[in-house]
């Protein structure tokens, strides 16, 4: 193993080198991709971040350097100077930006050895996840996973162009805050100085940013660390990273133009690409009613067709009773769809009743061949040609109806008509959708509390017009509220914020919290409205998920440096660990074992 002196110096990259460098003396340094031995010739593939340059050794090489060069293995790490020449013809390479240069080695030296690794070090690995993340720093070599890590790095610096562009102050807000008592559970930090009592790891700057619109900044942002102890999915980790905003004396629709901007902005730079026209707004009434989701994606069709009017007395029982318990019977008219085979319809049915559907109607009608339906003689020949003209169903569709209570019904239906369309070929993860839906419910009613949660979070205000309805009937109150969608995922959501006392002291109640309670948790935020409170509002983009969608990738692990797995442990640390008596002990905590009666 060699050392670096002084005078090796790197002058390039690998893959900055091209026919300009010609005739030049250059240095670089990088790890061994491969080693090619023919005898009296010697080539070696060096990798760094930016890509592949190819090292030649032939019998005019020091004997010295070509010995060196020999015992060069995969992954060693290399210093390595010479001449930047073309290659012969006929070893051109047209796969790789270098592949018509190479350099002349005449000066090398093993940095480092290293190894065979577990897993070869190439693009797109079809390797285990698991071992991947265990071995994560050498998954991290891998060329894709190296792109994916700078594009999110330069995606962040478009961020903060963007924002102090447009007069944003990047103030951070603190990591060790006050438990909250909604959202997500809270991860817990014992103080070691205050026994018996805890930080929490920050949710969301949400209080700390309204504060600072309180303090008179205007407009501040903020690259925030977040965590939330909740149950992992493909788009969720328990620590992730939001763009964050907040903006003083604006409406929602300033709220939502300036972050169309960002979004604009952003595409605009880092692909070259322009986002014409105006975002769709749509309303989450009208979300839930033609596509059974708060984050519909507008790729393709597939909406939905309540037909409750017209199967109200159809003489099909099961179509008859969800309409009488106040549910409803809705359709899907998957285009091209019946080239679905039996079997693969069977599936569909399964896929339903994972949304809690009791089955799932259908009706086939090939371009050649006879209709084939799992409900139509349960019907008079009228009402399913009415049902047919209804979701103006032709040959070579297929008909899914779903009928049940309307969450059930939603749910269903909004998850098969984009199942379809996965299975039909039809989402581009490059053909980008954006729309922002508003006009949220400002509460959800749990059946199994017996009390209303707030659909985003207590700060949010109420619509001016259904303020009368607080008291009356809060189920009924829409919110400010509004969150931007790209292709069935939202990238990102927020709102108009209380800014009044009273009517804030009003929301902790319908929440069903004493005047005691809401003193105790957020008596500081109700103080620091006595003192003058702009109207405000923001909103926090996800930027593990904007820059997962952005590269049409499908896991935002792929992303993240060092992310966590779907029990919230990371592999490669083998983090969370227990740790030692003494320092519990310091913190006044003691270990209970929860299969313990004590």
């Amino acid at each position: 193993m060699a050392f670096l002196t002084n005078e090796d110096k790197r002058t390039c990259l690998c893959a900055e080198l091209s026919a300009e460098h010609l005739g030049q003396r250059v240095c670089v340094m990088g790890w061994a991709q491969k080693q090619r031995d023919l005898g009296s010739l010697i080539f070696i593939d060096l990798r760094d971040r930016s890509g592949i340059i190819q090292l030649a050794f032939d019998d005019k090489t020091d004997r010295e350097v070509f010995d060196t060069a020999f015992t060069v293995r995969s992954e060693f790490v290399l210093c390595a100077k010479g001449v930047v020449r073309c290659r012969g013809e006929e070893a051109v390479n047209k796969n790789i930006p270098t592949g018509g240069i190479e350099i002349f080695v005449d000066e090398l030296k093993v940095l480092s050895s290293a190894q065979t690794p577990p897993f070869e070090i190439v693009e797109n690995s079809n390797v285990n996840g698991e071992l991947r993340l265990r071995h994560r720093y050498l998954d991290l070599r891998r060329p894709d996973m190296q792109r994916n890590i700078m594009a999110r790095s330069r995606i962040t610096k478009l961020a903060r162009d963007y924002y102090d562009a447009n007069a944003f102050i990047d103030i951070e807000t603190p990591n060790l805050i006050k438990p909250t008592p909604e959202g997500a559970r809270d991860y817990l930090v014992p103080s070691r100085v205050h026994h018996g009592s805890f930080y929490a790891l920050p949710q969301s700057p949400q209080l700390y940013k309204q504060l600072l619109m309180v303090s008179g900044f205007d407009r501040y942002f903020q690259i925030a660390r977040c965590f939330r102890d909740e149950d992992l999915r493909a788009d969720r980790q328990p620590e992730f990273t939001q763009i964050d905003t907040e903006m003083s004396f604006v409406t929602a629709d300033e709220v939502m133009n300036m972050h169309e901007g960002f979004l604009k902005y952003m595409f605009k730079n880092f692909f070259g690409k322009e986002l014409e026209g105006d975002f769709v707004r749509m309303p989450y009434r009208e979300a839930m009613d033609r596509f059974g989701s708060d984050k519909p994606d507008i790729r393709f069709g597939f909406e939905l067709n309540d037909l409750s009017g017209i199967l109200a007395d159809c003489g099909f029982r099961i179509f008859e009773d969800a309409i009488s318990a106040g549910g409803s019977v809705r359709a899907i008219n998957v285009k091209g769809g019946a080239k679905f085979s039996r079997k693969e319809i069977d599936s569909l049915v399964e896929f339903a009743k994972s949304y809690h559907a009791k089955g799932l109607a259908w009706l086939k009608w090939p371009v050649d061949g006879d209709i084939s339906s799992s409900y139509a003689k349960m019907l008079s020949f009228e009402k399913n040609e009415e049902i047919k003209a209804f979701v103006d169903a032709q040959a070579g569709d297929l008909i899914l109806i779903v009928a049940d209570k309307n969450k059930v019904v939603f749910d269903a239906l909004g998850a098969l008509r984009v199942e379809c369309a996965k299975r039909l070929g039809l989402l581009d993860p490059f053909d980008f959708k954006f729309l922002w839906v508003t006009e949220f419910p400002l509460l959800e009613y749990s059946e199994e509390d017996g009390r209303f949660y707030a659909m985003h979070h207590p700060f949010t205000s109420p619509m001016d017009e259904d303020l009368q309805y607080l008291d009356s009937d809060p189920g009924r109150v829409r919110a400010k509220a509004y969150d931007i969608v790209l292709n069935g995922t939202e990238l990102g959501g927020g709102s108009i914020r209380i800014h009044s006392s009273e009517i804030q002291k009003k929301m902790f109640e319908v929440l069903g919290m004493t005047e005691e309670e809401t003193q105790e948790k957020f008596g500081f935020l109700l103080e620091a409205f006595k003192y003058g409170v702009p109207p405000h509002g923001g909103l926090a983009f996800g930027l593990d998920r904007l820059v997962t969608l952005t590269l049409g990738l499908e896991d935002i692990r792929d992303v993240i440096a060092f992310p966590k797995v779907q029990n919230a442990s990371e592999l490669m640390s083998k983090c969370p660990a227990p740790t030692d008596p003494a320092s519990l002990a310091e913190l006044g905590i003691a270990i209970i074992d929860p299969k313990s009666d004590n």
